[in-house]
C-alpha cells in the first residue's frame, strides 16, 4: 500500500469505502492491494498505483510495517501492510477535489484525507497509517 501525499504535505490520498458493520460512516483506505507470486513489496506498490490510479510512482520509499487484525462484515481477517511512500508520474493524477478511479473493474473513490486527521469522524485503515502518513508529508 502507499501513502501519497499532497504537494504541501497537509492532505494524502485514500480509496473511500461505504458502510460495514463494523463502520457505519464507511472507511478510508490507503491506496493499493496485495502483493503477487513472485512480486517484491515495493513492485506490488508500484504496479497497484498504476492499475488503480493510472499513474507511475516514483521515489518509491518504504516507510513501516503494519499488521493489521480486523473484521469487515463479521468476517475476520489478517493483513500485514507493507507501506510505502512515493510520487505520482504525473504528479496531477488525482485532481484536487478527488476522483473516481476503477479497482479490478469497480468504482473506487480516491479522496484527499488530512495528515493532521484527529478531527476526521471515519476511520483509516490499516491501523497505524495516519502515523506514517504524518512522517511521509514531512518528506513532502
Amino acid at each position: 500500500m502507499v501513502i501519497l501525499p499532497s504537494d504541501d504535505g497537509t492532505r494524502h490520498a485514500v480509496a473511500g469505502f461505504g458502510p460495514t458493520l463494523e463502520n457505519p460512516l464507511g472507511f478510508h483506505r490507503l491506496v493499493g492491494g496485495g502483493v503477487e507470486p513472485g512480486e517484491t513489496a515495493r513492485d506490488a506498490a508500484i504496479r497497484e498505483v498504476h492499475e488503480e490510479l493510472g499513474a507511475g510512482l516514483v521515489d518509491v520509499e518504504l516507510l513501516g510495517v503494519l499488521e493489521n487484525i480486523f473484521e469487515l462484515d463479521g468476517e475476520p481477517g489478517h493483513e500485514v501492510v507493507f507501506v510505502h511512500t512515493g510520487r505520482l508520474d504525473p504528479a496531477g493524477a488525482i485532481p484536487p477535489e478527488g476522483g473516481m478511479f476503477v479497482d479490478n473493474g469497480d468504482p473506487m473513490p480516491v479522496e484527499w484525507r488530512p495528515v493532521d486527521d484527529g478531527d476526521v469522524t471515519v476511520p483509516l485503515h490499516p491501523p497505524g497509517a495516519s502515523a506514517l502518513a504524518r512522517r511521509a508529508a514531512r518528506r513532502a
